[in-house]
């Protein structure tokens, strides 16, 4: 059964990495299309803005939505927890922050 979910993980993590690498480069073209449209100046570049803007965008905005949730799927499916910090690892980092001011306190 864990192999199967880490085989789901992996899949899902591929198609989140690829849908966040299409979404990046659809908004460096749009990018792309409002400095043309900067260059260009006029009626055409407020065509040009209002076309991005109205088709472009919405469009983004979803397909990059439902990239985000599918991540969060694969990680609840692959187990990991990247916002909850490890009990042990804090009370370690707790104490030696203490001997570190502890010194700083006697030098």
């Amino acid at each position: 059964m864990k192999n199967m979910r880490l085989k789901i993980a992996n899949i899902l993590s591929y198609i989140f990495g690829v849908g966040i690498l299409i979404s990046l480069f659809v908004g460096a073209l749009s990018f792309v299309g409002y400095l043309f449209a900067l260059i260009v100046g006029g009626d055409t570049a407020t065509q040009i803005c209002l076309f991005i803007y109205k088709t472009i965008y919405p469009i983004l905005f979803s397909f990059t939505s439902c990239i985000v949730i599918l991540g969060l799927i694969k990680m609840y499916v692959a187990g990991e927890k990247s916002m909850a910090p490890k009990k042990k690892e804090k009370i370690k980092k707790v104490k030696e922050n203490e001997q570190e001011i502890k010194q700083e306190q006697q030098d």
